[in-house]
């Protein structure tokens, strides 16, 4: 282990929280909107869920295993991580695609970063991203009560009205975990009652990307337009569960709040100007990426230090 620290300015507080416990939260957290995924999908959204997770552990056990590490499977991370996946997915996939979307969540994002706090992006995303990119019919092909259909936002993006209505509720085709926005906001005001999260970052997506969104699209201030895209896709659960990773995220209010805009106006971007419907994925991954930037600038210097001058200067 290298022996360079990175020290960041006051005040520096020791939470009461373990990791462990954070992450049982999460899961406690997510089964609402898995538990009813598999009531929409049926018992292979379960199984789907299972693969996801069991994927994912099996594989930070045997990197860990074979690299000497610590065992770190008892910190639940990677079955967040799993849940997560799970949830991005259809229902309908083959059992591969969790299984190997649960690996390079693991292993490529995740452990050979340097394992949990070091990964650059958030592994369910990164891994979801590839997987879109890997087998794009299979991750779009949503089975709903036994027929393939288009997901309520691909039918608003062509000019069709669905039922807003069964949307909020979920009885609409989509990924396993992101159909119910009742069930997602749950999990999040759980997350909110236990102080895992705060709605700094995800109140400022939402309010920013309604936004965006009716700047973008020309229909002025559209009111059934504005809702199916609050209601559909990932937003919610993009916004509370997964933009809001605490290591992806930015340190401070201030860069939280940038971030939190960033995302919005990227996802308006996507949903409006791409011939996807969707976009969240992809949004936070990129936001991921210029977190550090978004750090630099916002993240207080220490007392007492000095810009370095540069050579040559008077």
């Amino acid at each position: 282990m290298s022996n360079l620290y990175n020290v960041s300015s006051t005040p520096h507080i020791r939470g009461k929280m373990s990791t462990q416990l954070i992450m049982l939260i999460v899961v406690i957290s997510l089964l609402p909107a898995c538990g009813f995924g598999v009531y929409n999908f049926g018992l292979r959204a379960l199984f789907v869920l299972l693969f996801s997770v069991a994927s994912c552990v099996l594989s930070e056990y045997v990197f860990n295993l074979i690299t000497k590490r610590p065992n770190s499977i008892s910190d639940l991370s990677a079955v967040v991580t799993g849940l997560l996946l799970g949830m991005n997915l259809p229902s309908s996939v083959p059992y591969f695609v969790p299984v190997l979307g649960g690996f390079f969540a693991i292993i490529v994002v995740k452990m050979l970063f340097g394992g949990l706090g070091q990964n650059f992006m958030n592994p369910a995303l990164g891994a979801r991203c590839f997987l879109l990119i890997s087998f794009p019919k299979l991750m779009t092909d949503f089975v709903y009560n036994g027929a393939s259909g288009a997901t309520p936002l691909a039918q608003v993006k062509n000019g069709g009205c669905p039922d807003l209505h069964k949307m909020i509720i979920g009885n609409i085709p989509g990924t396993i975990g992101e159909t119910s926005m009742i069930a997602i906001v749950l999990g999040a005001c759980i997350m909110i009652m236990f102080g895992i999260i705060d709605l700094t970052i995800s109140g400022t997506y939402i309010v920013s990307f309604g936004i965006f969104l009716l700047a973008f699209a020309g229909k002025g201030f559209d009111y059934t337009f504005l809702c199916y895209h609050l209601a559909g896709g990932g937003l919610m659960l993009g916004a509370f569960f997964m933009a809001t990773d605490y290591v992806t995220r930015p340190y401070t209010k201030k860069g939280q709040v940038i971030y939190g805009i960033f995302l919005g106006f990227l996802t308006a971007i996507f949903r409006v100007f791409s011939p996807s419907a969707e976009g969240v994925s992809y949004a936070i991954i990129i936001g991921n990426l210029i977190v550090p930037l978004i750090d630099r600038i916002t993240v207080p210097k220490p007392f007492g230090c000095e810009k370095t001058k540069k050579e040559g200067a008077k």
